[in-house]
């Protein structure tokens, strides 16, 4: 007979795989077997791309009035991720912190985001990224806490499934979950869908394998080590997401 341990632990894995398929992975919705989140090859992202001298901004840049109003007053960190297009996999993710004197870039890396694009009304296997500012709370992955100042739940049971492409076998190595329909204070893993499972979920931010994703935001794993180390609960982070235009409203 199983002890309570066991069956908890075995539960807890069983949930963690369907938040890797109903999520950032999207397997069984809409995509096909053995894709996951890696369908289609391209070209990896490089490391972290040359930051401008861009500092003391009054305000984040390409930002509009929309989604600026949505930053909430005490955060000092932006995530921003500014999509190519609003059917374009290709976006650039930028860091910026809030000092005294303003806004001041911090990092900028290549990034992909939904393999379909953008979509201000996101909902699940539509394999486009959710327009918006959401919180960032909670991180995790397979590999150990590389000095994550936001929580950090270390486990094995990121790992995609075995069916998935090769490719992708390390995108859940380092991971920041994104606030989307989601329990905050809870691990990435949580299947939790507050919202209804039709508005999709486990909209993470984690590591790059050539390609757009089935709704996540993925750069290089130096960039998420960067993030994972930079993100500081106390300057209350968000990250603020959309194609170009839809950011500028």
């Amino acid at each position: 007979m199983r002890s309570v341990g066991s069956a908890i632990r075995t539960a807890a894995v069983a949930a963690a795989g369907l938040v890797l398929l109903a999520g950032c992975g999207g397997g069984t919705s809409g995509g096909e077997r053995g894709q996951g989140d890696g369908a289609g090859q391209g070209k990896r992202p490089g490391g972290q791309a040359h930051a401008s001298a861009t500092t003391h901004l009054r305000n984040v840049p390409g930002v509009g009035a929309t989604l600026r109003a949505r930053i909430p007053s005490g955060s000092r960190q932006v995530v921003a991720v500014y999509g190519k297009g609003a059917d374009s996999a290709d976006s650039t993710v930028v860091l910026y912190e809030k000092g005294a004197k303003g806004w001041d870039q911090k990092g900028s890396w290549q990034a992909h985001n939904g393999r379909h694009g953008w979509s201000v009304d996101h909902h699940e296997g539509d394999k486009r990224s959710p327009v918006g500012v959401f919180t960032l709370t909670d991180a995790g992955g397979v590999l150990a806490d590389p000095g994550a100042r936001l929580p950090y739940t270390h486990t094995a049971a990121f790992t995609p499934p075995a069916y998935w492409s090769k490719n992708t076998r390390h995108d859940f190595d380092y991971v920041v979950a994104v606030n989307y329909n989601r329990v905050k204070g809870a691990s990435p893993l949580d299947p939790a869908r507050p919202e209804g499972e039709s508005k999709g979920g486990g909209i993470w931010l984690h590591m790059d394998h050539g390609s757009g994703t089935s709704g996540c935001v993925s750069i290089s794993k130096s960039g998420m080590a960067t993030l994972l180390r930079s993100l500081d609960p106390a300057r209350h982070p968000v990250v603020v997401m959309g194609d170009r235009a839809h950011l500028a409203k």
